[in-house]
């Protein structure tokens, strides 16, 4: 699409972050597990050097077409578990898969499995796209690709344009697009290039018909991607690109509660973001569609889908991956690494390396919900003092607000709000107040600023009627800025100036922002079309898109809420740090808890609302070296448990912990050396904390290696 967001008038500031460990998640674990502490350079897991891996990258690219051999329309002996769905969108019957031309085998699902083979699958002759008049380019290839007869989908498209670019020495990048309509594309800025790497690591074929992609590693002819072993489906709501896993070692796809490594085993994962407490196997409050895929022998490569549509991402045991979109484009990065940390670099050369919080966010922490006025939350802090627990931080939930509405601090338990801030302050301490992006809109006008600048501005999403979309979150009805309209960025720096001038508050706590309503879409429920009906719909919580946020057919500045509802927590944070950067003018603290890919450049993430139980704890291990791996350092973990470890125990050592009642803790990390973690992130966007990997994939099994920085590596088992 044409315009590009965040707006190019409006730079924001340089970004590079420093970690932020959750520590009462990493305590649990700790506690659960044993410990072992080593400085990094003795554990012999030195990584060999990257000139190894270049020197065998000399060769000649493919871009010749490969045939394949098509087997009978009739042949169906295709194993279980390399079978790909012929009925992604519905359960039918054995007449009516064999009407769409498949073939029809019922099979048991496997044990521990929550969906198993297909039933009605594709044959191996099952027609695709066929690749035509492949032309190399100045930075790679082009070409058309052309169906010859519609799919079971509705609105095919059948004819495509693929563009090839061999953009980096270790990065490739192909699009696939209509070349006849300009279709919704994520509009985020990602490099360019102006001509092709004279040498990669990796090498490129095509298959021409059916129609594939495939990358291979120059080193050793490993096969990385092949999408031709399933069928290209590219219709306007519909589209399915598969390929072949060189493993099935995944880790990635977030959000989702569970191990850092996802299981081949018949998993489905679906990218919707969702106000919904972690769960397994539910769609959860962030989308990133992008996976680090563990080869044998240590290596490691990367790949990301550039959308923001709905989507399902399906791995089968074969191994083999299936993306499945609701709309958008495909537009497909491939890393090479060849190690995992290479790969998080290279991945954050495209969507951005993460922002350089201040050094106070690196403190404790401390909030709970239902602090009722400001002398209860100056005994806590006061308790806290007297105990001699360490408190860097002081937060709120909704409780200062007046009717929970945004901008505002009730009169009664807060009338000297900005008072106990500066109090807070002169004790060296710092304050953060939560946000959220719903607008009262209930009021009479002129009763509450907010909302009525916003609507005199037109800074709300709409509906089918142009006028402001009303939902209902936690003031009563609300409207909903849409962060994707300049206007909307000048209007929330304008309401954050105006409400800092008040109360001199440090950072913002941004949450309900996937965005969560109480109602199905709106209060006046939505409009029924194929925005709101999808011709496939995703395995999201609810059966529906407008379950527990709002219309997908709503209007937005850059496009409809059906594109663009998996990015609103990413442009909130964006509008909120840099609204920060310009009231405060330092470097910003601002935590949520949606997230899109390239979050981490102007936010941290919380993980939202766990349960008080061990197994959570645990699981907030793995969720924050995952979004370590995605690019968002600064995060915490939300518990309810209170911990208490003796002082001379080495888990008191390692991590400090605070916490009352229902608390957020962000930790301080004391281990001698991680000072200098934050100059590999602004140097080379190496992560801070990362999970090791060892070339015998049987060690696999074994739940976790941490690396802080480079200097020492934590384990345990």
């Amino acid at each position: 699409m044409g315009a590009q967001w965040p707006p190019r008038a409006r730079p924001l500031l340089g970004t590079c972050a420093l970690l932020s460990l959750a520590a009462a998640a990493l305590l649990g674990h700790i506690l659960l597990h044993q410990l072992a502490v080593a400085p990094r350079g003795l554990c012999g897991c030195a990584q060999a050097p990257t000139e190894t891996y270049r020197a065998c990258q000399q060769g000649a690219h493919s871009p010749g077409p490969q045939s394949r051999p098509g087997a009978a329309p009739t042949q169906c002996d295709v194993p279980p578990n390399s079978r790909f769905d012929c009925a992604p969108d519905k359960a039918i019957t054995q007449g009516e898969c064999e009407a769409r031309g498949c073939c029809y085998a019922p099979v048991g699902r496997p044990r521990g499995s929550r969906m198993g083979p297909p039933w009605c699958f594709f044959p191996p002759s099952y027609p695709s796209y066929r690749l035509e008049n492949l032309t190399a380019t100045d930075t790679g290839y082009t070409a058309s690709l052309t169906r010859a007869a519609p799919t079971f989908f509705p609105k095919d498209i059948l004819t495509l344009r693929l563009d090839v670019l061999l953009e980096t020495e270790s990065r490739l990048h192909f699009t696939i697009k209509d070349p006849a309509s300009r279709r919704y594309e994520v509009p985020l800025e990602t490099p360019r290039v102006r001509g092709r790497a004279p040498s990669t690591l990796y090498s490129v074929e095509f298959s021409e018909e059916p129609f594939g992609v495939v990358v291979r590693r120059q080193l050793d002819g490993r096969v990385l991607l092949d999408t031709a072993v399933a069928p290209l489906f590219f219709a306007d709501q519909f589209l399915q690109l598969s390929t072949a896993l060189p493993s099935p070692h995944v880790a990635g796809l977030a959000e989702h509660l569970g191990p850092l490594l996802l299981s081949t085993n018949w998993t489905k994962v679906t990218l919707w973001n969702r106000d919904v407490a972690p769960t397994p196997d539910v769609n959860l409050y962030g989308s990133h569609p992008f996976y680090l895929a563990l080869e044998d022998g240590g290596l490691a490569h990367g790949v990301f889908l550039l959308n923001s549509n709905a989507m399902d991402v399906v791995l089968q045991p074969s191994p083999a991956l299936s993306w499945r979109l609701t709309g958008g484009i495909l537009d497909v990065y491939v890393f090479l690494g060849p190690e995992p940390k290479s790969v998080v670099q290279q991945y954050l050369e495209v969507i951005g390396r993460p922002f350089m919080p201040p050094y106070w966010a690196l403190g404790f922490h401390l909030c709970r919900w239902g602090y009722p006025s400001t002398a209860v939350t100056r005994q806590v802090v006061e308790n806290m003092t007297r105990a001699h627990f360490p408190l860097d931080v002081q937060w709120n939930d909704l409780d200062y607000m007046d009717a929970r509405r945004d901008f505002t601090f009730n009169k009664d338990g807060f009338g000297d709000f900005p008072a106990m801030v500066r109090e807070l302050h002169q004790g060296g301490r710092r304050y953060v107040m939560i946000v959220d992006p719903a607008i009262s809109s209930s009021g009479p006008a002129g009763s509450y600023r907010p909302y009525d600048e916003g609507l005199r501005r037109g800074v709300f999403i709409t509906n089918e009627t142009g006028q402001p979309l009303i939902g209902k979150v936690w003031p009563g009805p609300t409207a909903f800025p849409d962060f994707t309209n300049p206007e909307a960025l000048d209007w929330w720096q304008d309401m954050v100036a105006e409400f800092h001038a008040q109360v001199p508050f440090d950072g913002m706590w941004i949450d309900m922002n996937e965005p969560s309503n109480f109602v199905k879409g709106s209060v006046d429920g939505c409009p029924e079309n194929e925005l709101e009906n999808p011709p496939y719909l995703p395995g999201v919580v609810g059966g529906s898109l407008r379950a527990a946020t709002i219309c997908a057919s709503s209007r937005q500045f850059l496009s409809t809420h059906y594109n663009l509802h998996n990015l609103y927590g990413l442009t909130e944070a964006l509008a909120s740090h840099r609204a920060l950067v310009k009231v405060r003018g330092t470097r910003p603290f601002v935590i949520s808890r949606s997230t899109f890919a390239g979050h981490g450049q102007y936010a941290g993430h919380w993980t939202g609302d766990v349960w008080s139980s061990w197994e959570q704890l645990s699981s907030s291990v793995p969720e924050t070296l995952l979004f370590n791996l995605l690019g968002v350092l600064e995060r915490g973990a939300y518990t309810q448990l209170v911990f208490l470890a003796r002082n001379n125990t080495v888990v008191n050592d390692l991590v400090h912990v605070s916490s009352e009642g229902a608390a957020l803790q962000l930790r301080r990390v004391t281990l001698l050396g991680v000072a200098s973690a934050p100059k590999q992130v602004l140097a080379n966007g190496v992560p801070v904390s990362n999970f090791t990997y060892s070339p015998d994939t049987q060690t696999l099994d074994i739940p976790v290696s941490l690396t802080m920085g480079q200097q020492f590596l934590i384990s345990w088992s």
